[in-house]
């Protein structure tokens, strides 16, 4: 996915989670955040940012919205809306080798009470997969959520039902950076949502991670990082 025009800026301050002020060639400007999340450890302030300039957009009440954030060395994707982008068109370009030989993609599915991002059919299954993106590293380790997640929690416990019912059940993270190497549930600030990613895997329901490659002005998926469900702190 690339991004049309971008620029450079350096973060502030974050007022609340839709919004920041961004200092832009010496100017200070409020801009949108695509990321609700908390994302304290990337938004720190005087951190270089990347944003997407919106200001041809008349409806917009920021003229530019901020996608990613350099932390060190390692550019992080932060758009909470591009995963799902992702790993849609990384299918239909058989770039996912777990999920190949597809008949069918489509976005935005219902099952039972929950909508997961994609519907997909083969010749011989049918399925569904749920796509998190994952902001949060430490020492070289990606984790999610940031958050605690009711939501994603319903959806991991229905993709159990899905799998149950004959579907093929994929959780598929996307670490929207290129430098972790291992992947963990988040046990410290979700517990519920850790233990049920480790009963879904305990009942057929596949766990995929892959980290990015991120660049200034685009994100595309990467390669399979490991799965640690076991450790916890």
């Amino acid at each position: 996915m690339k991004y049309k025009k971008i620029l450079k800026g350096i973060f502030l301050e974050r007022p609340n989670r839709f919004v920041a002020k961004v200092l832009i060639d010496g100017k200070e400007e409020t801009v949108h955040v695509k990321n609700t999340g908390r994302c304290r450890e990337l938004l720190l302030p005087r951190a270089k940012v990347i944003l997407e300039d919106c200001s041809d957009n008349p409806n917009r009440k920021t003229k530019y919205s901020l996608i990613s954030v350099w932390k060190g060395d390692m550019l992080v994707n932060m758009d909470s809306q591009v995963p799902n982008a992702v790993v849609y068109q990384a299918l239909k370009e058989n770039k996912i080798p777990e999920i190949t030989d597809l008949s069918k993609v489509r976005r935005e599915v219902s099952f039972g009470n929950s909508r997961f991002d994609i519907y997909f059919e083969s010749e011989n299954q049918k399925g569904f997969i749920e796509v998190k993106g994952v902001t949060l590293e430490h020492q070289g380790i990606s984790m999610f959520p940031d958050a605690p997640t009711e939501r994603g929690t319903k959806h991991i416990l229905e993709m159990i039902l899905a799998t149950k019912e004959g579907y093929r059940g994929i959780i598929f993270f996307l670490v929207q950076m290129k430098g972790p190497d291992l992947f963990r549930p988040h046990w410290e600030m979700d517990s519920k949502f850790s233990e049920a990613l480790k009963l879904a895997k305990e009942n057929g329901v596949e766990v995929l991670i892959y980290d990015s490659i991120v660049k200034d002005n685009s994100i595309e998926i990467g390669k399979p990082i490991e799965l640690d469900l076991i450790t916890r702190p």
